[in-house]
């Protein structure tokens, strides 16, 4: 009974924490940092613990630079991003996996090709196109393509929903419920952890992003905090203290995030149907 107690619980258990040491050891050496003087920083042999935690650091970062304006910026577009693949990606995937119609294969077949084309390639027609209609220095190029759906995000609530059981759609047909009514009153709760997941992975491919607002937004009031950051390490780089504390504020938003959401990221992985 011991040994089978040490090699299905125990074991196991220590793998996973010394697991969980080495990615954390990264985001606590970072913390940790943030606390010190330049001194201790570059301090041989390096040491994990400051001497005395200057929390002072923290403020001064703040100070030196708008962080709180380029979080309300980071911010406006993570939740503008959220909306619109909220909107779109539900509507897209049910609509591919849900309602017959002709083409629909063809479409889905099109919307999973278009994830093979790297970034890079799609820059300069999109950058052209917006800078015709006008949209650059502005947060349109980087939220107005989150209304259309992300091809992964579609693709994901399509797999979602082809594990839920068609009978149900079909039942509230026999009862007289329109299409839109099946989609909002029984597809949409149904989604609710695979739609947690897109928006978790929305908010952190908008709150990361760096190429998008450094190509578009070329006034520093409208500054992302990944653009923020860049802009602080090049005029402050000898400021390491202040540069590891400015890191840590822009990492806890996606730290509160995923731990008050891992309940539903963890749900969408798993095979749910639709019954109780």
């Amino acid at each position: 009974m011991t040994a089978k107690l040490l090699r299905t619980k125990i074991l196991p258990h220590m793998v996973l924490i010394l697991f969980s040491i080495f990615f954390l050891f990264p985001f606590v050496w970072l913390v940790f940092t943030s606390l010190k003087t330049s001194n201790e920083i570059f301090a041989m042999p390096p040491r994990i613990l400051p001497e005395a935690f200057h929390f002072e650091n923290y403020r001064a970062a703040l100070e030196t630079v708008p962080f709180p304006r380029y979080m309300l910026n980071t911010l406006v577009i993570c939740v503008i991003c959220i909306v619109g693949q909220l909107f779109a990606a539900p509507l897209v995937a049910y609509s591919i996996s849900r309602i017959p119609w002709v083409g629909s294969k063809i479409i889905f077949a099109i919307v999973l090709a278009t994830m093979i084309l790297p970034f890079q390639v799609q820059l300069i027609p999109q950058y052209i196109i917006f800078a015709k209609l006008g949209w650059v220095n502005t947060i349109l190029p980087l939220t107005i393509g989150a209304f259309f759906g992300a091809p992964f995000y579609i693709f994901l609530l399509r797999q979602f929903l082809l594990g839920v059981p068609k009978e149900l759609s079909e039942a509230a047909k026999i009862d007289g419920a329109s299409e839109f009514r099946i989609y909002r009153q029984i597809i949409l709760p149904t989604l609710k952890p695979a739609l947690a997941t897109v928006a978790l992975f929305t908010f952190v491919g908008s709150y990361t992003d760096f190429m998008g607002p450094l190509i578009y937004l070329n006034d520093a009031a409208k500054w992302t905090i990944t653009v923020g950051l860049q802009g602080f390490q090049q005029d402050h780089g000898a400021q390491w203290e202040q540069l590891m504390a400015a890191s840590t504020i822009m990492a806890i938003p996606m730290i509160l995030l995923y731990f008050f959401g891992q309940k539903y990221f963890m749900q969408s992985g798993s095979a749910f149907t639709g019954f109780k």
